[in-house]
């Protein structure tokens, strides 16, 4: 991936206009800190990047090293290497995640992974995160807490290697040790060259990953664009001085719920 450009993108979800016109350029390199209050918009631009059916597009367009990404199905995308970490990755019944991963990694390969390679770099990455290796024989999420969840969206981009990858809100959940291990996967994977948008409400991650860049949604758009310290900037005074120093009014909206079985619905698919 060279550049990720989003230009004008518009869309609606259950005849809700939530995104009304983003524009944002995304460099080889980048990691995007993605603020803004809650319900303005920030899921929802992941979702409708990575091809959510549940979001649909009015206006606009995506470029990912100048092809419409708007235009592919969601494994395209995928394939294209892009990743979305989800921000309440759903149980999928069923589905034995040793399974899941596996053919995750075949559909990304021209050849399929031998199983001696698959175990080795599946058991590295479950030391990368935390989670103990034996796992891997149950059913995807199902009985996990909600930060051993989120470390198995983190195992999962560390399988697929995507050269850009959104993270929704990933440090929800996590302790303080599982924070330190999940900054230390973005840090080596930026290292790696992996590009990041990471939304979070919470400065902590932030202050370990340290974003090149910020940029903050309000009503459906991006109203401003930063480095590192605009993360700082709204940790210590939250959103008002957009008002302020901006003229950017700040109302609460109503956030439209997508539920979790659709994200299971998509995935059976």
């Amino acid at each position: 991936m060279k550049e990720l450009s989003i230009q004008n993108l518009s869309c609606q979800a259950e005849s809700n206009l939530i995104l009304k016109g983003v524009n944002l350029n995304i460099h080889a390199g980048d990691c995007i800190a993605l603020l803004g209050p809650n319900g303005h918009g920030k899921s929802t631009l992941l979702n409708t990047l990575m091809g959510s059916p549940h979001y649909h597009v009015t206006e606009g367009q995506a470029f990912l090293d100048g092809e419409d990404i708007l235009t592919l199905t969601p494994d395209l995308r995928s394939k294209k290497g892009m990743f979305l970490a989800f921000q309440n990755p759903p149980d999928v019944p069923g589905v034995v995640t040793m399974d899941f991963f596996r053919s995750a990694i075949n559909s990304h390969s021209e050849k399929p992974i031998s199983l001696y390679n698959f175990y080795k770099e599946t058991t590295k990455a479950y030391e990368q995160v935390g989670l103990n290796s034996n796992m891997a024989s149950r059913i995807l999420n199902e009985g996990y807490s909600g930060g051993e969840k989120k470390r198995n969206e983190i195992l999962q981009m560390l399988l697929l290697k995507p050269s850009i990858a959104f993270l929704d809100e990933i440090d929800s959940g996590l302790d303080v040790d599982a924070l330190n291990l999940i900054a230390k996967v973005i840090n080596d994977l930026r290292a790696q060259g992996t590009t990041f948008i990471i939304i979070s409400h919470y400065d902590k991650l932030y202050d370990l990953i340290k974003p090149n860049r910020s940029a903050i949604m309000v009503d459906g758009k991006i109203v401003l664009e930063g480095d590192f310290s605009l993360t700082k900037k709204v940790s210590e005074n939250g959103y008002s001085f957009l008002e302020r120093e901006y003229h950017i009014s700040i109302e609460k909206k109503e956030q439209v719920s997508i539920d979790t079985c659709a994200i299971k619905e998509t995935i059976s698919k």
